[in-house]
Formats: C-alpha cells, sequence, structure tokens
C-alpha cells in the first residue's frame, strides 16, 4: 500500500491556495477570448478586453480581491494510506497558503459571532473515495460575491424540462452583475438536497473545454445558455451577448418524489 504523509498534503494545499489564486487558468483565458470575439456590444468588449489583458499581466497578484473560502476536493485511492491527520493537514495547508501567498483572509469562525479566524480556516472539505493508489486534489477559492447568489429548489418529478430551464436562467437573471460576469454556472440536478448543492459545486470546478456527460445533457446546456445570453446582463454587468462562458450540468439518481436542482455560479 503506497503511503504519503499528511506533511506533503499540506504543502500541495498551501501551493495550491496560491496557484488558484493567483493563475487564470488557459481553458477560462481561452472561453474570454471567444466571448470577446462573440460580443458585439462596444462596452462588454472593452471590458472584456481589459480582463485579457489582466490575466496576462497577472505578476502573481490576486485575480481578485476576495480570495474566497478555501473549497477543497480530494479524491483519496482506496489503496493510499495518509500518514496523519488529512483534515488538519488540509487546514494547515490552506492556513499556509494564505499566509505565504499574502491573500485576503476572510472566513470567520462562527457564522453568528462573526469573529474572523485569523488563517481563512477552516475550508470547506470534500473527499470521495476512488480506485487506486493516488490522491488528487482540486483546490477552488470560492468569493461569496458569486456564492451568495447560489441557490437550490426541490422540484418534484411534475416539473417539465422548461421548468428546470427557467429556473436556472431566473437564478442567473436576479444575480444580475453581483457575481462579475461572465459566469461560470454549475448545475447539479439529482440526489438529495445536500448532492445537489456538491454536484453544483463540482461543476463550477470543471475545465470549460470538457465535454458534456452526454448529448442529452450537453443540449440541455446549451439550452440553458442561450436563454442566459439573451438577459442583457452581460460582462461586469454593462450589458451585452455574453452573460456566462459556461453552464455545466452534473446529475444523479434521485427519489421516486423529488427532483433537486441546484445553482452555483462563479
Amino acid at each position: 500500500m503506497r503511503e504519503i504523509s499528511a506533511e506533503a498534503v499540506a504543502d500541495t494545499v498551501a501551493r495550491l491556495c496560491v496557484q488558484a489564486n493567483t493563475c487564470l487558468p488557459r481553458d477560462v483565458k481561452d472561453g474570454i477570448a471567444a466571448a470577446r470575439a462573440a460580443e458585439d456590444w462596444p462596452p462588454a468588449r472593452e471590458i472584456l478586453d481589459r480582463i485579457m489583458e489582466n490575466g496576462e499581466i497577472g505578476g502573481g497578484f490576486p485575480i481578485c480581491q476576495d480570495t474566497g473560502m478555501a473549497c477543497v476536493f480530494l479524491e483519496v485511492g482506496q489503496e493510499l494510506h495518509i500518514a496523519g491527520d488529512l483534515a488538519q493537514a488540509v487546514d494547515e495547508g490552506v492556513r499556509r497558503g494564505y499566509a505565504q501567498g499574502y491573500l485576503r483572509k476572510s472566513v470567520v469562525s462562527d457564522p453568528l459571532e462573526r469573529v474572523n479566524s485569523g488563517d481563512n480556516t477552516p475550508a470547506m472539505l470534500y473527499t470521495d473515495l476512488v480506485p487506486g493508489d493516488r490522491l488528487a486534489i482540486t483546490v477552488a477559492p470560492k468569493g461569496f460575491g458569486s456564492e451568495n447568489m447560489s441557490a437550490i429548489k426541490m422540484f418534484t418529478p411534475a416539473a417539465t424540462r422548461e421548468d428546470i430551464v427557467n429556473y436556472i436562467v431566473d437564478v442567473m437573471s436576479k444575480a444580475g452583475s453581483n457575481p462579475c460576469p461572465p459566469m461560470i454556472v454549475g448545475v447539479g440536478l439529482g440526489g438529495t438536497f445536500e448532492k445537489a448543492a456538491y454536484l453544483a459545486k463540482k461543476a463550477v470546478c470543471a475545465p470549460l473545454d470538457a465535454p458534456a456527460q452526454d448529448e442529452f445533457y450537453a443540449e440541455l446546456e446549451r439550452e440553458i445558455m442561450d436563454k442566459a445570453n439573451k438577459l442583457g446582463i452581460g460582462p461586469q454587468g454593462w450589458g451585452g451577448t455574453v452573460t456566462a462562458l459556461k453552464v455545466r450540468v452534473m446529475t444523479f439518481g434521485t427519489h421516486i418524489a423529488g427532483l433537486p436542482c441546484a445553482v452555483n455560479i462563479g
């Protein structure tokens, strides 16, 4: 059985916290460039130009002043042994990364007493067991300008495809300029209340150029995108034809009496 130390996990999480906050992924850069090519509204084109320019300048500075709550996704191989406390290692990695990268610490220890933890912990930790002996770590800093715009609805099976599409687009419409569009929209369908939300959060993290799970959901994603981009919100809310860069739908089996639908915005 392969073994890795909790210290190695902490070091990796620390590095990823800085990388995720300062490096715009290539798929997102390509998505913004494609949006710029498709945009007709001059102010929107100007905004997208500035976003692309800032993405190239970088310089190790955070992409956004809100460096988020660290959402850490782990895929843990069933044949892997982690020597030490995994949850503590993840929090230690976040603690180090946010200090080393001079990233804004935005987490409070208690939701009602509102006292800043001082080190951006606790992290949100999601763990999946998978075959093999490897550990895959994804760090997604989630700013709450977008997180606050997310929503969930427990539909019944009587809901139609149109009901689902309209609900998702309505969530985006109500979000308006708050999540700093163009948005990346994750949709979780099925499972239970919390599973749908988890799927939506994972969908936001998927590469923009990753294929849909099948052609049925590829068509659903295109339909939602088309309606969303007719809202007229546009880049940074200044109008235009590009409100969403991508809509990604992830699904899971559910109960015969339910149809959970969660929308998470990035």
